[in-house]
């Protein structure tokens, strides 16, 4: 049975769901638990400066998505949802980030005016080797820990790291990374997710509230993540067997049987034949 709420992680819906101005309160909710913002951080305004809007079938490039804002203390957020590791992943957060810190400035202003960007990446691929599904990365001293360039804050959510069921939720971030992750294969809401904003979430998520238009570009992004999937898949299996070979040529220069060479790459004897 297919479910009556698409997938959040889908560029549009997620969109749809966190630049939407008319239910900002989606998004402070979804900032201040994810990053664990309290008392006076807690973010009580947001300017969205790129609201949703259906984008063009045409238009559609990547899936990389970024919701970016503005609180009341002048605070810049870049949301980003990212299905798959792109090369340079790392560098391209360090690029987005900086550029948009610079960009509070025009040349010539002082540098004081310029005030703290952070970026929220969430990830449906890990990027970390531990078993932390939400991480926080600050530009500290290594030796003292003094934290004095407070101004760049990144913040990760690597979602196949979170595997809580439902009734081992707890906390409201624990909700939205539930949310985020399992929504697409829910059959009704849960009676443990009663956080208005989340819930208001998943109603924009039901199929029927979607408009013809949205849905084509919606299956659209699908489709494109299916076969982005399938290229990182089949690129991962062609190295594997260039890097297979290229030990099977090493092997035979060096004389070992092909037997030997056989049972260590896993190429047949008339594969190693060939190389």
């Amino acid at each position: 049975m297919n479910s009556i709420y698409l997938d959040p992680t889908n560029d549009v819906a997620f969109k749809k769901i966190f630049a939407n101005e008319s239910k900002k309160e989606i998004l402070i909710s979804f900032l201040n638990s994810i990053l664990e913002l309290k008392d006076q951080k807690q973010i009580k305004e947001v300017e969205i400066l790129n609201p949703y809007q259906v984008p063009k079938i045409k238009d559609l490039k990547q899936t990389i998505l970024d919701v970016r804002c503005k609180d009341n203390r002048d605070i810049s957020y870049i949301v980003e949802m990212q299905v798959s590791k792109s090369i340079g992943f790392e560098k391209r957060v360090l690029y987005y980030t900086s550029k948009a810190y610079v960009g509070q400035i025009e040349m010539g202003e002082d540098y004081p005016v310029l005030n703290q960007v952070i970026f929220l990446g969430i990830l449906d691929f890990t990027i970390f080797e531990n078993n932390h599904y939400l991480s926080n990365h600050l530009i500290l001293n290594p030796k003292t820990g003094e934290h004095i360039f407070k101004d760049f804050r990144f913040s990760f959510v690597e979602l196949p790291k979170f595997n809580k069921s439902l009734e081992e939720l707890q906390s409201i971030e624990d909700k939205w990374i539930y949310f985020l992750k399992n929504a697409h294969g829910l059959q009704a809401e849960p009676k443990i997710i009663n956080e208005k904003e989340i819930t208001d979430a998943l109603e924009i998520l039901k199929r029927y509230n979607w408009t013809k238009e949205e849905l084509e570009v919606y299956d659209t992004i699908s489709i494109y993540r299916q076969d982005e999937k399938g290229r990182i898949e089949q690129a991962k299996i062609e190295g594997k067997l260039e890097g297979k070979i290229e030990t099977a040529k090493r092997m035979k220069e060096k004389g070992f049987e092909f037997p030997f060479i056989s049972e260590m790459t896993g190429l047949t004897i008339e594969e190693i034949e060939k190389v």
